[in-house]
């Protein structure tokens, strides 16, 4: 039997999706004959958890010079790097040398920034892209992103939810926890930042009567625009519940009638992955990766339109039927997805092609890359 390959995953600062996907590729790598190291500041090691068998790094990836001393013994021992995000991809080509590892980006989001630091975006974008053996953009506009920065071998890949616990709760439980009663709740569930966009649902949010049948909002997730959109909701009277951050999203999905993700950007988004999934209607914005992923199984609004956002939910509150075809379009489409068991084959295959190629490129050129 062949000797387990070698990979070291990197990571760069996050406290959601990308570190929930590399912990699940830490924990079934082993599986497909890889021993998984995982790198990253503080952040992403404890979004990642401690998979068991993984041995972890923290390495500051926002701290260039620091990351790349930390990295460079880290990619001497590996036969394979994968780094996640554009930064933790930057850094990683800049420190690997000579015959090093075999290198594959993963570009997981778009550049929203402004100023200075969207043009030191765009250097780091182009140094993980010429840097890297393999690109993969988590949804198609990323791709083409990256191959404009100049990536080699560019390709689309479909980050993959890992499959949601069952809910834990009846629903009504869950309901009368939320103090709910029988109106109608849309849910939204992510962290409380610009990109979601959650301004946009709680003014639509405002637009209802507050009566004893009017809908209710619910938020769960933490984030640095908390502040503000609590007090949005304050000054406008909107019925928004904002929860926090939660370790019941399964309930909350079970106790929901619509879900709202009214982003400015989003890749293969994974809580319209989670909704459609679960059968509970999706409203949402046509940016990204999200048509490609939803495809006719969701409602799309404009971004920033709290008007059509409010008039959407608003059908869909009233009409039990469209929320019915919607649940189950929503299902025919999930099962169309890859599997959560296919993905991590297919990365583990690249894996294997690219340390193949990385060998036969060091001995055609007597180990210089």
């Amino acid at each position: 039997m062949a000797d387990p390959l070698r990979l070291l995953l990197v990571v760069g600062e996050t406290t959601g999706g990308i570190g929930r996907h590399v912990r699940v590729l830490a924990e079934r790598l082993p599986g497909f004959g890889f021993e998984v190291v995982v790198a990253g500041p503080a952040s992403a090691l404890a979004a990642v958890g401690e998979p068991a068998g993984v041995v972890s790094h923290e390495v500051p990836i926002g701290r260039p010079w620091a990351a790349r001393r930390a990295l460079r013994p880290l990619l001497a021992g590996v036969d394979v790097a994968h780094a996640h995000g554009i930064q933790a991809g930057a850094v990683t080509a800049a420190t690997r040398r000579g015959s090093g590892p075999a290198l594959l980006v993963t570009w997981h989001n778009a550049v929203l920034v402004t100023g200075l630091r969207r043009v030191a975006h765009r250097l780091a974008s182009r140094y993980a892209a010429r840097g890297a053996d393999l690109t993969l953009g988590a949804s198609p506009d990323l791709t083409v992103a990256a191959r404009v920065a100049g990536a080699r071998d560019a390709r689309d890949t479909f980050v993959v939810a890992p499959p949601m616990p069952a809910a834990s709760r009846p629903r009504s439980a869950v309901r009368a926890d939320l103090g709910v009663g029988e109106r109608p709740v849309v849910l939204a569930v992510g962290r409380l930042q610009a990109q979601k966009r959650l301004d946009v649902l709680v003014a639509a949010a405002a637009r209802w009567r507050p009566d004893a049948d009017a809908p209710v909002v619910v938020i769960a997730g933490s984030g640095p625009d908390a502040t503000a959109l609590r007090a949005q909701a304050a000054a406008s009277g909107a019925e928004v519940r904002l929860l926090g951050a939660r370790d019941d999203v399964p309930d909350l999905f079970a106790a929901a009638d619509v879900v709202a993700l009214p982003s400015v950007w989003e890749a293969r988004s994974l809580v319209a992955q989670e909704a459609l999934r679960a059968g509970v209607p999706l409203v949402t914005t046509p940016v990204g990766g999200l048509p490609d992923l939803v495809g006719d199984a969701a409602v799309m609004v404009p971004v920033g339109d709290a008007v059509a956002l409010g008039a959407a939910l608003d059908e869909l509150i009233a009409d039990e039927g469209l929320r019915r075809s919607l649940a189950d379009a929503g299902r025919a489409r999930a099962a169309t997805w890859p599997t959560l068991d296919a993905a991590v084959e297919e990365l583990a295959t690249a894996y294997r092609d690219l340390v193949a190629r990385r060998s036969a490129a060091n001995r055609r050129h007597g180990g210089a890359s």
